[in-house]
């Protein structure tokens, strides 16, 4: 079983920035995918971003070249940088970790973008 803490959500104004982290503790094999979806009210779930343990990277249309994702294997955390945010990325942000088809996830960590 696989523990994660997450921060870094809040209140953050159109345009502005916010970077959330995530470590995650317990039982985790070497090799594996970590990352962030999100949810928003009334929509299903996307892909925000994941990287592997390769530094491979995915991002959902939505957020690329507006939003990074790193990882720091030796503290198992990832993180995501968000910038230029719009109200529509205005979601609960979920922490993943995936090995082979076991995915886990966090506990979520609120983003709301409004003036």
């Amino acid at each position: 079983q696989v523990q994660f803490v997450e921060s870094g959500g809040g209140l953050a104004q159109p345009g502005g920035s916010l970077r959330l982290s995530c470590k995650a503790s317990g039982e985790i094999f070497r090799i594996n995918i970590m990352g962030w979806y999100r949810q928003a009210p009334g929509k299903q779930g996307e892909l925000v971003a994941t990287i592997d343990t390769d530094g491979d990277i995915k991002y959902g249309e939505s957020v690329k070249g507006r939003f990074t994702i790193s990882r720091v294997d030796a503290q198992n955390m990832v993180f995501l940088e968000m910038n230029s945010l719009k109200p529509e990325d205005t979601a609960i942000y979920y922490c993943t970790l995936k090995v082979g088809a076991n995915s886990q996830w966090g506990q979520g960590t609120q983003v709301t973008v409004s003036s």
